[in-house]
């Protein structure tokens, strides 16, 4: 399997239309996976994959397997590209805030609550809050990644991530 997909990179980086197709396929549902986490709807993760694809065939020639996998690559560029169109969606706040509390998270409700409500309620997050609490509790970015990413302050990301957890716990609350 990885010998069939260093080959057809291989074949994408001479523009090889077929090979371009077979990758596009193989790679479609990883990728939008991932665009649907930072999606407030399926059409908004099909426009931030299409952007992603292109983007990624675009520069494909750059992809260096000795410094890390193709999946993990690719997986960077749709989240870039899920930022943007977050950033595009709604301008952070150049608010810089420093202390947020740790809301206290009763796990038997969210353990009552399907992971399919669980999503539709983080898309309903602010844009901001939604970016940094998908960056945090489900890609596993550090606050200082996070804050470097969406060019905020530390105290900011947790910010938004303390903001985050107040807002899905009255939500899930109000769902059981």
């Amino acid at each position: 399997m990885e010998q069939d997909l260093t080959h057809i990179i291989q074949a994408c980086c001479n523009n090889n239309r077929k090979a371009q197709e077979q990758l596009y396929r193989a790679c479609y549902g990883f990728a939008m996976a991932i665009a649907m986490r930072y999606a407030m709807d399926e059409h908004e993760a099909g426009d931030i994959l299409g952007q992603a694809f292109v983007k990624m065939f675009r520069s494909i020639q750059s992809f260096d397997a000795s410094k890390g996998n193709f999946h993990g690559w690719l997986k960077r560029i749709v989240i870039n590209e899920a930022l943007d169109h977050i950033k595009q969606r709604s301008r952070f706040s150049n608010l810089e805030l420093e202390a947020a509390e740790e809301p206290f998270v009763n796990n038997s409700i969210i353990e009552k609550t399907n992971a399919a409500a669980i999503l539709r309620l983080v898309r309903q997050l602010p844009p901001a809050t939604h970016a940094v609490f998908v960056l945090y509790a489900i890609d596993g970015y550090t606050h200082k990644e996070i804050a470097a990413q969406l060019h905020i302050s530390e105290g900011t990301s947790k910010w938004h991530l303390s903001e985050a957890r107040k807002i899905l716990q009255q939500k899930i609350t109000t769902i059981n």
